[in-house]
């Protein structure tokens, strides 16, 4: 059962704080269907936690949790992360510039039981700087990523490690780098993405030609960071996360703005929708996640969810599936659960 709409117009109330990474955390998914969350940081590694392990704390009323499993492969910051629509793979990209692939450990996982070598798939190698965004295609069993070295691959996310990937887009970088990737929720078979230049591409992966060009329109003279492009998974709307503090929505079919609204009062770093499409929730590094109705994208409640660090604060949001959690991830090395 997907959460109706009277679920989610409910206050959202913080009930659990992960207190595992000993850096700065850039990414957080949910198992599709099972309580789990991972979280992907810049100490090098990975966790998985069980959101039914907790354990009361004796200082407040929201409850710790520890890691059930952690994953080490990646040399550096681990700065992206999805999961297979099954949830049985894990990727990670990080800015070693590999692709880590793993097989999901069980839900009564001991995080004091002995190392299970099959756990960790291998390397998807193929990228020749940081992996800044992945995003897993159900249809095809694909995963599509990006890259600093200014390249977007797609590889066959159930091959051995070691093979090559399928399809390499913007290879000369005439888009310019890029940023972020999502598949397009009403048209699977393609992907948009933000780059550094201010445009978004919608590119088909069967063809693997350029779709169409989006510009994001900026506030200011200069041109606007887009932080993250999200698919709106039932309509053929792209939506940016922008540097200027605001979020604006694009129509897949012909390019234009459709909408255009500031949302936070410092720049908007991530963006998630929840599996119906009518709620929105963005993060910033104003300390604060926000929470907005698709319909009217009015603002339906506010969350001061982490402490700066750096000039930095909120990286990462995340709708669960199927269960009613919300999460954030932050530069405080926290992760925060709302049920």
């Amino acid at each position: 059962m997907a959460p109706s709409r009277e679920t989610l117009l409910k206050t959202w109330k913080h009930k659990v704080t992960l207190r595992g990474h000993l850096d700065a955390l850039h990414g957080l998914t949910f198992h599709p269907a099972e309580p789990l969350l991972l979280s992907a940081a810049a100490d090098h590694t990975l966790k998985l936690w069980n959101l039914h392990k907790t354990t009361p704390t004796k200082r407040c009323t929201a409850l710790d949790l520890e890691p059930i499993y952690t994953f080490r492969a990646h040399s550096g910051a681990v700065l992206s992360l999805t999961m297979s629509s099954t949830g049985e793979q894990i990727f990670s990209g990080g800015v070693d510039g590999t692709i880590q692939s793993w097989n999901t450990p069980s839900l009564n996982t001991d995080p004091y039981d002995p190392y299970e070598p099959s756990i960790h798939r291998g390397a998807l190698c193929g990228h020749s700087d940081a992996v800044w965004g992945l995003a897993y295609c159900a249809p095809h069993r694909r995963l599509l990523s990006c890259s600093a070295d200014g390249t977007l691959r797609l590889w066959d996310a159930s091959a051995t490690a070691a093979a090559p990937a399928l399809a390499v887009f913007n290879q000369r970088g005439e888009l310019g780098v890029p940023g972020s990737v999502d598949v397009v929720g009403s048209e699977p078979d393609h992907m948009v993405t933000s780059f550094s230049t201010g445009h978004i591409g919608l590119f088909n992966l069967e063809t693997q030609q350029l779709v169409l060009k989006m510009d994001s329109l900026s506030t200011s003279d200069t041109l606007c960071r887009i932080n993250r492009v999200l698919s709106h998974p039932t309509l053929p709307i792209t939506i940016t996360a922008q540097e200027d503090r605001h979020i604006q929505f694009f129509d897949n079919n012909t390019g234009k703005l459709i909408h255009s609204m500031l949302a936070h009062l410092d720049a908007v770093t991530c963006l998630a929708v929840d599996p119906n499409g009518l709620y929105l929730l963005s993060g910033s590094h104003d300390c604060s996640v926000r929470l907005w109705t698709m319909e009217t994208r009015t603002c339906l409640q506010e969350f001061s969810a982490h402490r700066r660090k750096f000039h930095e604060s909120i990286h990462a949001v995340a709708f669960h599936p199927t269960q009613c959690y919300i999460a954030s991830a932050g530069a405080d090395a926290l992760a925060k659960v709302f049920v």
